[in-house]
């Protein structure tokens, strides 16, 4: 069997991992290590990428940030989709980042209208801009969902073909054994026993300027309110030293800690959880770490956020499709308010009952059997074999 040529556009740290492990499960499948050309990070440029620019030009939140660099990624994409259509690629994956990806896909299918185009995680159509799904119809020719609420949500909307694929997180290692640790000292949790809590303002220079020091005050609260409670907060590399600068000023003293294992151990030994919205409140949901959401908007997000359609943003409810977390947004994010959520939260009441029981749904309806990327690359070389 020839090898493959594919086309990958991955832009965040999280789509690059999920791109390198469907490149692993393709050539394990096809036979053959596939050739690569696009843009990703680290782990792609493992498995045989050469990223026409660094992909973290394109790790960007919020409206105002896109407008500020908006020039840049205008060259961008037209670099990324030239550079596409020279190679003349079997398939075009593009994964995330949907302002940049789906442009360069558009770009693609106007040149090459016999290139399989695969959007690997659906864009939230779910959460804004609804009309997007039926647009994609025209340049994506299947979706790799990673939420189970999804093919529903798209087909009504009149997207293209989807696959719910799975969640990586299914089968981390590092979160497995979280939830393990957490299991396993379910039954010593007692009364006396100091509880500990996260602090997860973000992890982007601007979602950590505008929690971390509502966090700060929301610990010194919650120290009142219980004073035996110890804080702890996992810190990304490229935030820890602006973290470490902002708790100098706190009132209560926070056990920062660095890197993978050490952030997932943090999670096995927690009783409670404050998070940044975003893919987090997934991670504690299925570490089984009760928590709740804050989010403050930038100036023109906060103009825009009634474009919003969805229910809520935090992905467990969406899961769950019911309240299991609570969300704060804005002016919402009152660290008294805080502090009493998660005094609740952490504490043997019926209100951490019924989350954790809710955690064991979401964990069911998330389990697809087997691998995301090995489920992700059948469905990616069925769709190359026309079926």
């Amino acid at each position: 069997m020839t090898a493959l040529k594919l086309a990958v556009i991955a832009g965040e740290p999280s789509g690059d991992i999920l791109g390198a492990d469907l490149v692993r499960q393709i050539a394990i499948q096809s036979g053959e290590r596939p050739e690569l050309v696009g843009v990703g990070g680290e782990q792609l440029t493992a498995e045989g990428l050469n990223s026409l620019f660094d992909f973290t030009e394109l790790s960007i939140i919020g409206f105002s940030e896109v407008l500020a660099r908006l020039p840049r990624l205008v060259m961008r994409i037209r670099q990324a989709a030239d550079a596409i259509i020279a190679a003349r690629p079997d398939c075009l994956i593009i994964i995330d980042s949907p302002d940049f990806s789906h442009r360069v896909a558009r770009k693609v299918r106007k040149a090459l209208p016999a290139t399989r185009i695969i959007n690997y995680v659906c864009p939230t159509v779910w959460a804004w801009k609804p009309e997007r799904a039926a647009a994609m119809t025209a340049y994506v020719d299947h979706v790799l969902s990673i939420f189970p609420f999804e093919p529903e949500i798209v087909a009504r909307l009149g997207g293209p073909p989807l696959t719910y694929v799975g969640h990586r997180l299914m089968e981390d290692p590092g979160l497995a054994a979280a939830f393990s640790a957490q299991m396993a000292r379910k039954p010593a949790r007692s009364a006396q026993a100091p509880l500990t809590c996260l602090l997860l303002p973000g992890s982007r220079q601007s979602e950590v300027r505008r929690l971390a020091p509502v966090f700060g005050e929301a610990a010194r609260v919650l120290a009142g309110i219980n004073p035996q409670i110890r804080f702890v907060l996992p810190a990304g590399a490229h935030v820890e030293r602006q973290i470490r600068d902002e708790i100098l000023g706190w009132d209560v003293g926070c056990r920062i800690v660095t890197g993978e294992a050490a952030k997932w151990q943090a999670f096995g030994e927690a009783d409670v959880a404050m998070a940044a919205s975003g893919t987090v409140l997934l991670e504690l949901a299925l570490a089984g770490v009760p928590h709740m959401s804050c989010y403050k908007l930038d100036p023109i997000a906060r103009v825009l956020f009634n474009m919003i359609t969805t229910w809520t943003g935090a992905l467990p409810n969406m899961i769950a499709d019911r309240v299991v977390i609570p969300e704060y947004y804005d002016k919402q994010v009152r660290p008294e308010r805080l502090a009493r959520q998660a005094n609740q939260l952490a504490t043997d009441t019926l209100h951490r009952a019924a989350v954790l029981s809710d955690f064991e749904l979401i964990r069911s309806r998330m389990e697809v059997g087997v691998p995301a990327s090995e489920l992700a690359a059948r469905t990616v070389l069925s769709v190359l074999a026309g079926n």
